[in-house]
């Protein structure tokens, strides 16, 4: 992606977390100017760690803000297309009490986001929403045009997100489009720590025991990060809008392949803790990337032994004490 194809100046939400910082980092090699908003700020370990990178660049403006109740028109104000990224992950936390967390930090900043965007006419609004809003699937790569089954509450949120994005850009007289994105799993540098492929990897490289959760055949359509920030700068400039795109690699992957994989880069075996079943877990999942190829141009490039190569680097690098 070159510079002639990014936006002037953009905003993204959730720009301290995995995707998120990825991005801006890429929007901001191309030039553009970003406002990157994120709740948390150097006090959480992770989110300093992943910002720390785009301290000082051109172009690079941090907001601390929680789209709940911050003021947004001034940082929409000027903005030729808002990354929505911000909101809480994860399947497992979300069944119970943790579940209103998610209704306000997916749906209801959604809201307000939508509500200001439209009323501001900023033109395009690109959506990070999830392939787990397609449920259980017999097996064979899911197109967008497939009947939503959300096995989760989190995924119940984040395909509320998505259509509630669509709902504001197809209202009478709306200046604003979107182009709602379902990721399927991404991976790279910075994952966060709950992830499968950081999980195992980390395994390998400490020692210490990986959780299996099932007996490991579930499949994953795994993608790597700077794949998934290509497809979402590519977003913004589509002429083609208010419709869902899958992001995914069409190639599924077993965790048992994932953690061979793992063991094969470190050269260390793992050992391997047995777990039930968790709710809401998947066993297949696996992305028609048609649209993605035809709308925006996206075929992705990092294949999977190469790409974990590049996030057990990173991962070793992080942990290594600092020469003295």
């Amino acid at each position: 992606m070159n510079s002639s194809t990014s936006p002037r100046r953009v905003v993204v939400t959730g720009a301290a977390g995995f995707i998120g910082s990825h991005l801006t980092d890429a929007l901001l090699n191309n030039g553009t100017t970003v406002i990157a908003v994120d709740k948390r700020d150097h006090n959480d370990p992770a989110a300093a760690a992943n910002l720390a990178p785009l301290h000082g660049r051109p172009g690079y403006h941090p907001v601390t803000a929680d789209l709940r109740d911050c003021a947004l028109q001034p940082l929409l104000l000027d903005a030729d297309a808002v990354f929505h990224l911000a909101g809480i992950p994860g399947v497992r936390p979300s069944w119970g009490p943790q579940f209103s967390e998610y209704i306000d930090a997916n749906v209801l900043a959604t809201q307000r986001l939508m509500d200001t965007a439209t009323a501001m006419r900023v033109p395009r609004v690109v959506v990070a929403s999830s392939s787990s809003i397609y449920g259980v699937t017999d097996g064979l790569p899911s197109i967008e045009s497939d009947h939503p089954a959300p096995a989760s509450p989190y995924a119940v949120t984040k395909l509320a997100e998505e259509q509630l994005s669509l709902a504001h850009a197809a209202r009478h007289g709306s200046a604003t489009t979107v182009v709602a994105l379902r990721y399927f799993t991404v991976y790279g540098p910075r994952q966060r720590s709950d992830m499968f492929i950081h999980r195992a990897l980390h395994a390998a490289a400490t020692g210490q025991p990986l959780r299996l959760y099932g007996n490991g055949h579930q499949r994953r359509d795994f993608t790597y990060v700077t794949d998934a920030v290509a497809a979402t700068i590519a977003a913004a400039t589509t002429e083609d809008a208010n419709l869902v795109v899958n992001v995914g690699s069409s190639a599924n992957t077993s965790l048992h392949e994932i953690i061979a994989l793992a063991e094969q880069l470190t050269g260390q075996p793992i050992d391997l803790q047995a777990q039930g079943t968790r709710d809401g877990d998947i066993p297949s999942t696996c992305a028609d990337r048609t649209r993605a190829k035809q709308l925006l141009s996206w075929t992705p490039t990092t294949d999977l032994r190469t790409g974990m190569r590049e996030q057990l680097n990173a991962l070793v690098a992080r942990h290594q004490p600092a020469a003295a």
